[in-house]
């Protein structure tokens, strides 16, 4: 869930809602990535421990669970729910780093094979958990940081960058604000080059549809929008206005994931429209089954689906949902050790997580051999 109104009692939001090989560099000045972006991508959560240092040894496991278990293998790093802003530099390209190598060098899990036919199944194996593509959010208050941190993206071979607007001195207009982005992106020549867009957090509240508005022109390797706002007219303009065009169309809004997957998954050729979120760490089977029921044209299972979730999601929100709670839930469901956030947020309170563990039993969300049967509130 991603977008205006989803804060934590500070004021800081979740995100609403990644291949070359490690370290090889694209010579092109153009970006060329081997496959678009496209379906569920992860805003990972950074893994902390209980005094406030980055638990980096819990990432390989956090990798093969997004992949297993919930069937997401395109990841979105150091955005808002991975507290990006919170961390140093050096910090974040150290989470850069492991989730790429972490990500990409599965086959390093597997014992050499003395037969071709095992080393194949091990091979297939391998490949069957590696993530797909690997955004990096290079975003910084600071261009040279920014800078600095898109050209590191590039050299360990993420798939992407994204960049925030700069939220203290303020771009006041378009211009201004595709400069500042113009100057990330070229850094890192090779890379797709994403906006990120999220007004409730940054307060500039240029429309993303007026940013788009010739953005290639000025910024070539601009590829997409990761849309954080639940304005529906915006996205649709976004995607209507854009029909020649090859970009992908992030929704981060899970509330309204249906909505804009109408909007952006039929229509012009190549148009692509993703789907990036907080909750698709431990909801993302769910919303692969809703977008499988779209597809499928089972509009009545997929209008099911995007109800359930809401369930959930109007449920948490009103305890206070934010980047904390997001960490505990986490935790919950996939038994990997989240850790609390770094200060100035507080960790989830005890009451928030065990309501928050009825909810998703109540649901099926977390255990289906806990749940009584006939259980009026269970999705299916």
């Amino acid at each position: 869930m991603d977008g205006p109104g989803r804060t934590d009692p500070h004021g800081v939001r979740a995100e609403g809602r990644g291949g070359r090989d490690s370290g090889t560099l694209v010579s092109s000045s153009m970006a060329s990535p081997k496959k678009k972006l496209q379906g569920l991508v992860a805003a990972t959560i950074t893994p902390m421990t209980e005094h406030g240092e980055i638990n980096f040894s819990v990432i390989g496991q956090y990798v093969d669970y997004l992949v297993e278990e919930q069937g997401v293998k395109n990841i979105f790093v150091n955005g808002t729910t991975g507290e990006g802003l919170s961390l140093s530099i050096s910090e974040r390209r150290r989470v850069a780093e492991e989730w790429v190598t972490k990500g990409r060098n599965k086959m390093d899990a597997y014992q050499p094979c003395c037969f071709l036919r095992d080393l194949l199944s091990a091979y297939d194996s391998a490949c069957s958990l590696w993530l797909d593509q690997i955004v990096i959010h290079v975003g910084a208050l600071s261009l040279k940081e920014s800078q600095e941190l898109a050209q590191h993206a590039a050299e360990i071979g993420a798939d992407g960058i994204a960049v925030i607007a700069p939220f203290f001195l303020k771009p006041w207009n378009k211009d201004v604000l595709i400069n500042f982005l113009k100057e990330v992106a070229a850094a890192a020549p090779a890379l797709p080059f994403y906006y990120y867009h999220i007004p409730a957090l940054t307060g500039v509240k240029i429309r993303a549809e007026e940013v788009l508005d010739g953005i290639q022109e000025k910024i070539p390797t601009f590829q997409g929008l990761k849309f954080s706002d639940t304005d529906l007219l915006d996205f649709g303009q976004c995607v209507d206005q854009n029909r020649q065009r090859q970009f992908a169309f992030l929704f981060g809004v899970d509330e309204q994931l249906l909505s804009a997957l109408v909007m952006g998954a039929t229509g012009a050729v190549g148009r692509m429209c993703c789907f990036l979120s907080s909750t698709y760490n431990y909801l993302g089977k769910k919303t692969n089954q809703m977008l499988e029921a779209f597809e499928r044209k089972d509009f009545s299972s997929a209008l099911n689906h995007q109800f359930c979730i809401q369930r959930f999601i109007n449920f948490v929100v009103k305890l206070g949902f934010g980047v904390s709670q997001t960490k505990a839930i986490m935790t919950l469901v996939s038994g990997i050790p989240m850790g609390p956030p770094r200060l100035p947020l507080q960790k989830a309170s005890r009451e928030f997580t065990d309501n928050a563990e009825a909810k998703l039993r109540s649901l099926d969300f977390l255990s289906f051999n806990d749940l009584k049967d006939g259980n009026l509130g269970a999705c299916s």
